[in-house]
């Protein structure tokens, strides 16, 4: 009995591998035919969305909705104005949400969703871009289209062949080659990103020192030839650490941590001069340095502290604890 039943857990498990693999074979294929019945309606996309003086606006019923809504996100994330508008409330006052100035795409695997009817109306007496994601170029939605990106009649993975399932992966990644092309055009950069991401993981990875660093009154910061009771005063107020020290025209020369005070004390330790214990020409960053990479500096230099300089002058420092606080790792 005991074997019975093992054989029949492992010939589901191996079903539902069977099952597993068909799937995303089926998407895979759906996919790689997207690739290559790519043509110069990509190009036109790209040109009518890049030079659009409006937003875009991404619309779609079902599961094709679900789908915009992702590619509508994508885009405002990086750097392209969007934002989806449902169908159904389009027709109950949301089609003023769309202006003159805008580029409607709208995604039905059909063509023929009859939601759609209101907002193709619309850019069409307003004279609004018009770009249709559909498999059915001849469908209500194709020819109504200023430019259609047509989706492979490839069936669906489900077994019934149904429920939307490759259709709606390539459309997805139809979405993802709109965004990455925007980006690459736009020249979207980790900054631009950054500063629409500011919490979450994806704020703390593209973070950059400027940031986290302290500055001003903050900053640990004495002339080169200070005494080593300044030193550690200064220090001790700051709670950072450590000490940097500048030359007479303002320039960092040299750096104290209290691992180096440690090293080198002695009883007569108060009478030196910054100058002559200080290490010269310490490792620094610029304020620009994503604070992932002051990390790394840090891990691999086996340090704790980097002073951020301009031209050789420094204008903030940053700890460890300042990245780890605040999730770089």
């Amino acid at each position: 009995m005991t074997m019975l039943l093992e054989n029949d857990v492992e010939i589901q498990r191996n079903l539902d591998k069977n099952c597993a693999y068909r799937t995303i074979n089926s998407e895979i294929d759906t996919i790689m035919k997207l690739r290559d019945s790519l043509d110069n309606s990509l190009t036109d996309a790209l040109d009518v969305m890049q030079k659009a003086k409006g937003r875009i606006i991404i619309t779609g019923m079902g599961k094709s909705g679900h789908i915009g809504k992702k590619i509508a996100a994508s885009l405002a994330s990086t750097g392209t104005p969007s934002f989806f508008v449902h169908p159904a409330e389009a027709s109950h006052g949301d089609l003023g949400m769309i202006t003159e100035d805008d580029v409607v795409i709208a995604i039905s695997n059909s063509g023929e969703s009859k939601e759609l009817v209101d907002i193709l109306n619309y850019c069409k007496r307003f004279g609004i871009k018009l770009i249709s994601i559909t498999k059915n170029a001849n469908s209500s939605l194709g020819k109504a289209g200023d430019i259609v990106l047509l989706l492979p009649n490839n069936g669906e993975a489900c077994p019934l062949g149904l429920a939307p399932t490759s259709s709606t992966t390539a459309t997805l990644v139809l979405g993802d080659i709109l965004t990455t092309g925007l980006i690459e055009r736009n020249g979207f950069t980790k900054s631009d990103f950054n500063a629409r991401h500011p919490g979450g993981k994806l704020g703390s990875i593209l973070q950059k020192v400027s940031d986290l660093m302290h500055v001003g009154s903050d900053m640990p910061i004495l002339e080169e030839h200070s005494d080593m009771q300044r030193v550690l005063l200064e220090m001790t107020s700051k709670r950072l650490g450590c000490v940097g020290f500048v030359n007479s025209t303002g320039d960092l020369t040299g750096m104290l941590t209290d691992g180096d005070l440690r090293r080198c004390l002695s009883a007569k330790i108060l009478e030196e001069k910054a100058i002559n214990l200080m290490t010269k020409n310490p490792k620094v960053v610029s304020k620009d340095v994503m604070a992932s990479e002051a990390m790394k500096i840090m891990h691999d230099k086996k340090i704790t502290n980097l002073f951020v300089v301009e031209n050789g002058k420094p204008v903030g420092v940053i700890h460890i604890h300042d990245l780890l606080n605040n999730g770089v790792v």
